[in-house]
């Protein structure tokens, strides 16, 4: 069963598409039909299948995430306890529960049976650059 880690560099908060790296694995792994899962090993990044054509869904989903989810240090917050690693970390721990941290995918004709405007994407939640890995693993 073939398995790897990508490296995802991210520049700050945002959604960042892999789709292309995963379906490379996929091609080499020599996989016709099965299913791969796709694993962050982060608790401050989740992932996403998520619309890939038009970049204002990305903005938009940004967007609503800020507003749902501010910095600790808005008065909105004031009850989180967690704050050592700095105003966004705590807010990344929560958007990582609020959405997942893997994925399944089915694998038909040795490519990922995504729909025609679903693309991967890691949704880093911290404001600093961070170097997230993926773990990708395909079964047949």
């Amino acid at each position: 069963m073939p398995q790897t880690i990508l490296t995802i560099s991210t520049r700050g908060q945002g959604l960042y598409e892999f789709t292309a790296q995963a379906n490379a694995f996929v091609r080499q792994a020599g996989i016709d039909v099965g299913l791969l899962t796709a694993f962050v090993r982060h608790t401050s990044a989740s992932l996403l299948i998520q619309e890939n054509a038009d970049p204002d869904v990305r903005t938009d989903l940004e967007a609503f995430f800020a507003r749902l989810v501010p910095p600790a240090d808005d008065p909105a917050m004031h009850y989180l306890v967690h704050r050592l690693e700095g105003p966004d970390d705590m807010p990344a721990h929560i958007k990582s529960a609020l959405t997942q941290v893997s994925l399944s995918i089915p694998i038909g004709g040795g490519a990922l049976m995504l729909g025609t405007w679903q693309g991967l994407y890691l949704f880093e939640h911290r404001d600093r650059p961070h170097r997230r890995e993926v773990v990708l693993h395909a079964n047949a």
